[in-house]
Formats: C-alpha cells, structure tokens, sequence
C-alpha cells in the first residue's frame, strides 16, 4: 500500500513542477508587459496671461429709439401700399396712400373761394376809395363812409379765411400720403387695400428704428451709491472709465462697443435699483427690440491674469482644479480661484502661474501621481479649439513620429 503511495506522489511531481514553471513564466511576463507600457498620452499647454480690467455683467433688455404708430389723419378708403411687412423702409419713403380725390376736389373749391373773395375784395377797396371822394366834397355822410371802411373790412378778412381754407385743403391732402418718419423696420399691416380707414381707426402699421439700439439695465443701490461718492453726484459714468460690450442670447459676443447716454432720476422703491442706458450701434439690425441680452462693463485699467480653456477645469467637492504637469512629467491636482469668463476661456484669480503646463487633453487616461507622455498644444481662443503645435526645428523626426503614435496611442 505505501507503495502505490509513493509511486502516485512520484507521477505527480512533474505535473507540478510543470504547473509552477508555467505560473512563473505567466508572472515574469506580466511584469515585462508593465514595465514595457509606455506612460499615457496626454496634451498639455503653457498657461498664457491676458489683460483683464474689473468687470461687472448686468442682466438687460434691447429697446428701439424710436417706434411709432402710423395713424391715418383722414378718413378714406386705402387706396395702395407701398412696402414689404418686415422690411427696412427709408425716411420719407411712402408707405400708404388714402384716395385722394375727395380732397383734391376740396382743395378745388377752396381755391375757387379765395378768388372769389379776392374779387370781392378789389370791388370793396374800389367802392371805398369813392365814398372817401365823395365825403371829402360834402355828397356822402360819414355814416355811409363808416359802411364802405367796413364791408371792405369784411372782405379782407373773407380772403384771409379763404386761404386758411387753402391750407386746411392742402394739408389733408397731403396726409393721403402716410410717409416713414424715419429709417427703420416696418410690421404688419393691420388693413389691405380697399379698407375705410380714419382718426379712429387702429395703427395701419407699426415703424421701429434699429440703428442706433437702447440697451436699458438695472444697478442696485449699493453701487449705485458707491459710485456717485467716488464721482462726485454723476449718475452717468465717465467714458473714458469703462467698455461696454454685448453677450448675445446665442452667447456670441456682439462686435461694437455702446456709450452710457441716460440715468434715471430715482431709485425704484420696489426693486431698489437705478434704471441706467445704453446706446449701441446696429448697423446690420443684428438686435432686435425686447431682446434679453448681457451688458458687460470692464474698466480700462486693466491688470495682467492667467487665463485657461474652460475644457479643463473639473470640480470635486473641494472646488474647482486642474491637472498640473510638473517638470518630472508627474501630474498634481491643483484647486484654483476662478473669476470672469472670456468667451471659452476663464480668469485665473489664484492657484496657477503663467508658465504652468495643465491637461487639455487625456484627462480621463490619468490620476495624481502618475506620469505622462505630455505633447504641447495651443488653445484657440475665440473657439476653445484645440490647435495641435509646431514640432520645434530642433526636434528628432523619430521623436516626432513616437509623440504622435502616443497620442494616438
């Protein structure tokens, strides 16, 4: 019995060396496989600096200039009109025409009446001039005198209302012809052509300028107070002091610049702000009346920040933070103060220096500690676009050519 024991436990054992030679083949394997992967790829760029003055950002809302309801100032049937709803008209451009020929026959019979009085007018002038004549030889009393100096009286002031006649005629035959005010866009129109129109009736259409536009924003009384101590009592900033700049609803940045132009006179007692506004150019109509938009004030003292690409800055419960590439290719976590937004990019107020290589790129491939394969980037900054770097002349082309494999990699 022992034995077969021993015969059984000598038929094992080259099993088992078999066994434990292939498990320590596996290991030594593992352990080249680890100590060959290369360091994750990652992009990296050098933290930049930029101007930045101080900055305060107001919600507002775009107002026109100038609107106007077009009113019909006499009555008659809309005889045409002459525009595109919608469109830009220009300043004197006619717009609706009421049929004109009930006035131009009002305006006929006044002329006919002043000629009239005018004829009755030279005959009184006549018969006064003779009744002076006779008076002065004893034929006529001065009562009949004093009737002559009169009728020629009456009939001076019958052409003076004659001609106001006129007028009256010309002018409501001149408002047949509803005319733009100014440029601006024109609305729709609220009657076609053939309607009997008048004093009463509704607007026929609404004109709006667009160039220049309001921009109509609200500031607490803190700083409304803090400002006029420091300006000595005036509610509109001087404006050499700040720029004044637009985010539109899309979050683009408009292209001109506006000027403070009106404070209000009171702070509102339900809200405890001060009504201030601001004029724009609008050349291409790109603001719309009744548009909420951002106002953005920085001053023109400015002091020099660092500034990085929004894409890399995460959040832990700590606060926001970035990825540092130290010298060695060893990455940090780094916790940053954060200030104003400039488009795609972010005010560095504490926690890096320019100079400082982040992640851009590969930051779910890395924790804190570990090391990496860094390639520099450039970061667009009207886009936040990722823009691969020139190798430097100096550069290996094998060097090159790795970097880009690990990137693919």
């Amino acid at each position: 019995m022992k034995s077969i024991i021993i015969n059984r436990q000598r038929s094992l054992l080259p099993f088992g060396l078999l066994v434990a030679s292939v498990l320590a083949l596996s290991g030594c394997n593992q352990k080249q496989e680890q100590r060959q992967m290369p360091p994750p790829a990652v992009s990296v760029i050098s933290v930049t600096e930029q101007p930045v003055g101080d900055y305060q950002e107001y919600v507002a809302r775009t107002e026109a200039v100038n609107t106007v309801d077009l009113r019909a100032r006499v009555e008659g049937f809309l005889a045409q009109r002459d525009f595109t709803e919608g469109q830009t008209v220009e300043k004197d451009q006619l717009l609706f025409e009421i049929d004109p020929k009930p006035y131009v026959a009002n305006l006929k019979k006044a002329e006919a009446d002043l000629a009239s009085t005018k004829a009755e007018l030279n005959k009184s002038k006549k018969d006064l001039q003779r009744s002076k004549d006779l008076y002065k030889k004893g034929h006529i009393s001065q009562a009949d005198l004093d009737t002559q100096t009169s009728k020629e009286a009456q009939a001076e002031a019958s052409v003076q209302a004659a001609e106001a006649q006129i007028d009256t005629a010309k002018l409501d035959l001149s408002y047949t012809n509803i005319k733009a005010p100014f440029k601006g866009q024109i609305g729709r129109a609220k009657y076609s052509v053939g309607n009997l129109v008048g004093p009463t009736s509704e607007p026929l259409a609404t004109l709006t300028s667009i160039d220049p536009i309001y921009v109509n924003f609200q500031v607490n009384e803190k700083q409304i107070i803090s400002h006029l101590q420091e300006s000595s009592g005036n509610r509109i900033p001087e404006e050499q002091e700040f720029e004044m700049r637009l985010r539109l609803p899309n979050g683009s940045d408009y292209d001109h610049k506006g000027l403070f132009n009106f404070a209000d006179t009171k702070v509102d007692e339900t809200t405890g702000t001060l009504t201030l506004r601001a004029e724009f150019p609008n050349p291409q109509g790109i603001i719309v009346p009744g548009l909420y938009v951002s106002l953005i004030m920085e001053s023109k003292n400015k002091t020099v920040h660092p500034v990085i690409p929004q894409s890399s800055v995460q959040e832990n419960q700590s606060g926001r933070f970035v990825l540092v590439v130290k010298q060695d290719n060893s990455v940090e976590t780094r916790q940053v103060d954060l200030g104003r937004r400039m488009g795609p990019m972010w005010v560095v107020n504490s926690g890096l220096k320019t100079g400082e290589h982040i992640i851009v790129e590969g930051l779910q491939k890395v924790r804190p500690g570990v090391k990496v394969t860094p390639s520099m980037v450039t970061i667009n900054p009207e886009t936040g676009g990722i823009e691969a770097q020139p190798p430097s002349p100096h550069q290996d082309p094998g060097q090159q050519q790795g970097s880009q494999a690990n990137k693919q990699g």
